[in-house]
């Protein structure tokens, strides 16, 4: 056999290197293994600082082996294309994967080997891992806050609900298809928001939504058998009809009050916290920031200068005002504003203040995909015949939302992450509880464990709104 020249292999050689690589890469993640996982070092007869850096030069040398030329085989490939291009990535990658296995023994024994989860109280958290029993008997204040337990199937019943018409869309014949951009711009936010907040309140404040439920769904029964001509004046006149006569004629609250009905019991919104209050913020937040921002991106870029500076004053003010000084504002200094017999729940409040501050942000992102399009787009829908808002609405809008789609989804990843900071106004989401709960005298020094919870929540959430966004990105990707 030739001598093997690292640096200039022989062509005629070059399974030799291969095969050789492989083995010392092979090795060299073995010798760390073995010395993470159960302490045997196998380089123990060596000098201190070269028993420490062989695995890192075995490695080093094997990766640029197995470098030196396409192999035919898939997985070697796949390595040499992504993690093995170069020498420094060679290195870097051969250090990353050196750490991950060195950290993986203390993490498995704290999450997993030596961690507590049996039990109702932390006299089992005797070990030196994670107790998840705290984590197990906190989960319902986690998930819920403070609402009280027999009134928690009222939040799960709302987001089965909210589920439900967001989905709507999926089964929308061709006739409705192109009222769904309507729909979900503007008619789902607010029977969304109505819905959850009466809903979940319930009390009195259900009376009236509840009202105006029953009231649509019999004006909607009711048309199918009214003539097309009438039905415009119809479903104005109608829906409000039926709602003056269930509220004053039909006497809904005095059959409660007699007993014959059974009411829902009033729950304050101070009492809604957990990740389902997480959820509320976020969500509501999201559909009511996007169409504040459309507008506001629109009106920067309008030939009239009053809505021009009008939204320029907005982004700009919202932009340069810190999210808990809004949140601030919004709980105290606001009410001092309003006439003395008006009030305005706290939460509605903090959605209001989250929206418009998310959306001069939304607004900026979404100025930048009209500013990328082309003149030659405007034009051509001009020729077309088309007015400003049939321009937008079928031709501009389409395109630039689909270039900012990445920046769009970075908005809302930290909208969400920004929600722990509503504990300014007295609102305990999931953060909020996890601060709470880790003051309790019988539960102090557990707080790790909740962080942890949170965090890999967290993760859930934002890594699935990532994968959605991308995954509209690759839908509506064209070529330019």
């Amino acid at each position: 056999m030739n001598k093997l020249n690292f640096l200039q292999p022989d062509k005629n050689n070059l399974y030799t290197y291969l095969y050789t690589g492989i083995i010392l890469v092979s090795l060299s993640i073995f010798i760390v293994f073995l010395n993470s996982f159960f302490s045997k070092d196998l380089t123990s007869f060596l000098p201190g600082t070269i028993s420490f850096l062989l695995p890192l030069i075995l490695g080093f040398v094997g990766l640029h082996l197995i470098r030196i030329e396409y192999s035919g085989i898939k997985f070697l490939d796949v390595v040499n294309k992504n993690i093995n291009t170069n020498s420094f990535n060679a290195f870097l990658s051969l250090l990353i994967v050196f750490v991950v296995i060195k950290s993986l023994p203390p993490l498995l024994s704290w999450f997993i080997l030596d961690a507590s989860i049996a039990g109702d109280s932390k006299d089992v958290c005797t070990g030196t891992g994670a107790c998840w029993t705290y984590i197990k008997i906190w989960f319902n204040r986690f998930m819920y806050g403070m609402y009280p337990n027999a009134e928690q199937w009222r939040i799960n019943l709302s987001f089965i609900a909210l589920a439900f018409l967001g989905t709507i869309g999926f089964f929308a014949t061709e006739k409705f298809k192109k009222y769904l951009t309507l729909y979900y711009v503007v008619v789902y936010p607010i029977i969304a928001f109505f819905f959850i907040f009466f809903f979940i309140s319930g009390g009195p404040i259900f009376f009236d939504f509840s009202y105006g439920i029953i009231a649509a769904v019999l004006s909607i029964i009711i048309g199918f058998f009214i003539p097309p001509k009438f039905k415009m004046y119809y479903f104005i006149i109608v829906p409000i009809t039926l709602y003056i006569l269930l509220k004053y004629v039909f006497f809904y609250e005095e059959l409660i009050e007699l007993g014959k009905l059974e009411a829902l019991e009033w729950v304050e919104t101070g009492a809604w916290g957990g990740l389902s209050l997480t959820f509320i913020v976020s969500f509501f937040c999201l559909i009511f920031c996007f169409p504040i921002g459309l507008f506001l991106s629109l009106g920067r870029r309008s030939d009239f200068p009053i809505i021009k500076y009008i939204s320029i004053g907005m982004i700009e003010f919202w932009r340069g005002v810190p999210l808990i000084t809004v949140l601030f504002m919004s709980s105290v200094m606001f009410p001092m504003f309003l006439p003395e017999d008006m009030f305005i729940d706290k939460l509605v409040r903090v959605i209001i203040a989250i929206s418009l501050f998310e959306a001069a942000y939304v607004a900026e992102v979404i100025r930048g995909g009209l500013q990328a399009l082309p003149r030659g787009q405007y034009d051509a829908a001009k020729s077309l015949g088309m007015g400003y808002w049939k321009m937008h609405i079928l031709v501009i809008l389409p395109q630039a939302l689909k270039l900012v789609i990445p920046g769009i989804a970075n908005t809302f990843l930290a909208l969400v992450k920004d929600t722990p900071l509503i504990f300014v106004v007295g609102l305990l989401e999931i953060v909020g509880m996890l601060n709470l709960a880790k003051t309790n005298p019988e539960w102090l020094g557990f707080a790790m464990e909740g962080y942890v919870f949170a965090s890999v929540l967290f993760f859930i959430i934002c890594y699935a709104m990532s994968k959605y966004s991308y995954n509209l990105e690759q839908k509506y990707k064209t070529e330019r």
